[in-house]
């Protein structure tokens, strides 16, 4: 029988903090002090889950046009931080040499938490169906993180040229020992869609808890992967499979003008729309202080917003109050998000997947098949939700661009932070009709001799958009070359 010394209590940090993980070949053995030993299938279902699974996002939020910072922040960084380097869109900055935050250690110590468990369990002791589900959910969630890496690290996928572009290490097994050589883009995504066709019909429907995942989860993580893959069909197929599952939304209109601070009817675990809890920043506990840092909206998507009738702006973003001045430049046109997150208050799930991503991805399949009713219609039960009033309808689309447009602009306001818009920037500049050359105008309020304003371009084929793989992980794994021209 197998044993593996690890930390068994499940909401214990200090598997992480003991697992130095600084590149994709970089394992090392999980033996903590007052580790216990693992033999049972029970103690590795255990190890699945993570309840503050997070993401940093400081290596490359700011070049997404949704996001805007606070200006002296900025001021004095433009050469030496990811923040001040992507806002200015600095491609003479050496990033290269700058730490990513532990982003890129989090996502593959995580990978190589599910493949401890894929390698390990079938010799514990203990039921055989809980030994498949053990590993059913590792598998998926070992999908999502190569589908984060790939989607950072590397050019977003294209057909014509995936099969050459460089990608991310593949992951799949627990070895101590393996250097791994770079997959390409291609391989990475077939790596992932593997997976997940293989495991998402074994998920559970309701499983023990929230954090382990279920099928509508998996059904809807598998519509993004295609969707991002270009299997519009696929997407389509998955995605309607997963809102079978569960097709709930949050009404918008029942939150009180006060926001969600004294709301508490959706708090904790109880959000129907959340199909995953995944934070940005270092858990839950401190997303707060990632959103003072990253939760401000740019000028450009406060002026997107119906401020008044659209409550995902009403309620939940403002633009002025003594109380967010330390974070926050009133005059400039941004927009805050108003409350900390807390588990103890509505739930808005900055980086994990909800029914309202499925709703969009849907409309979006839909649209690329140039199903132009079924995917208008998808968008307007999204807005019923989130329109004061409950009138979500939008003008009827000419074509399929004016359909995607919409889309589009739905996707800015409905999924903010995390991830969402610097993954739907990078696909789309990929396709000349879609593609945006995005320019901001800074400072707006610090304006100085020292600080005068200019006007700052990134064009969609920047090299910005490919993030760096950390240098402490290819100091370690000589193969982990850049994907870019940068050294």
């Amino acid at each position: 029988m197998t044993k593996i010394n690890v930390k068994a209590k499940l909401f214990c940090a200090a598997l992480f903090t003991s697992v130095a993980l600084t590149s994709c070949d970089d394992y090392i053995d999980i033996t903590p002090k007052g580790a216990i030993t693992v033999d049972s299938v029970s103690q590795y279902y255990e190890l699945i889950v993570i309840p503050q699974r997070c993401y940093n996002v400081a290596s490359f939020y700011m070049l997404s046009d949704d996001a805007w910072p606070k200006e002296t922040n900025i001021f004095g960084n433009e050469n030496r931080s990811f923040d001040g380097i992507n806002f200015t869109f600095n491609e003479q900055a050496e990033r290269t040499i700058i730490p990513d935050n532990n982003l890129y250690t989090n996502i593959y110590a995580y990978i190589m938490r599910q493949n401890l468990v894929i390698d390990n369990v079938e010799n514990a002791s203990g039921d055989a169906d809980l030994k498949t589900l053990a590993k059913t959910e590792a598998r998926v969630l070992r999908a999502w993180d190569h589908f984060v890496a790939v989607n950072l690290y590397a050019k977003s996928y294209t057909p014509a040229t995936a099969a050459e572009d460089g990608g991310v290490c593949i992951m799949n097994h627990y070895d101590l020992e393996a250097v791994p050589s770079k997959s390409t883009v291609a391989q990475v995504y077939d790596f992932i869609i593997s997976e997940l066709e293989a495991a998402v019909p074994l998920l559970q429907e309701h499983p023990v808890n929230i954090y382990h995942p279920n099928k509508a989860y998996g059904y809807g993580l598998l519509s993004l992967v295609y969707l991002f893959h270009r299997d519009w069909e696929k997407a389509r197929d998955a995605a309607l499979q997963s809102l079978a599952l569960n097709n709930a939304l949050v009404d918008y209109n029942e939150i009180p003008a006060s926001g969600f601070y004294s709301f508490r009817k959706y708090a904790n675990e109880n959000n129907p729309e959340v199909l995953s809890y995944m934070w940005m920043g270092s858990g839950w506990t401190t997303e707060a202080v990632a959103l003072y840092a990253h939760g401000q909206i740019s000028p450009e998507l406060v002026g997107l917003f119906d401020t008044e009738n659209d409550l995902r702006y009403s309620k939940f973003l403002r633009q002025s109050g003594a109380s967010i001045v330390s974070y926050f430049d009133v005059g400039s046109g941004a927009a805050i998000w108003t409350p900390a997150t807390d588990s103890s208050r509505f739930t808005y799930m900055t980086v994990g997947l909800r029914t309202a991503e499925v709703y969009l991805i849907l409309a979006e399949a839909y649209a690329r098949l140039n199903n132009l009713t079924e995917s208008k219609s998808y968008v307007e039960k999204l807005r019923a939700h989130r329109i004061k009033g409950g009138d979500g309808t939008i003008a009827a689309p000419a074509n399929q661009k004016e359909m995607m447009d919409q889309i589009i602009l739905e996707r800015r306001k409905e999924l903010l932070y995390g991830f969402h818009r610097f993954f739907d920037l990078k696909r789309f500049n990929t396709e000349p009709e879609y593609a945006k050359t995005t320019t901001r105008v800074f400072p707006v309020v610090n304006v100085s001799a020292e600080h005068p304003q200019q006007t700052y371009t990134l064009r969609p084929d920047s090299r910005l958009y490919i993030i760096p793989f950390p240098r402490t992980a290819r100091d370690k794994n000589p193969n982990l070359t850049l994907n870019t021209d940068e050294k």
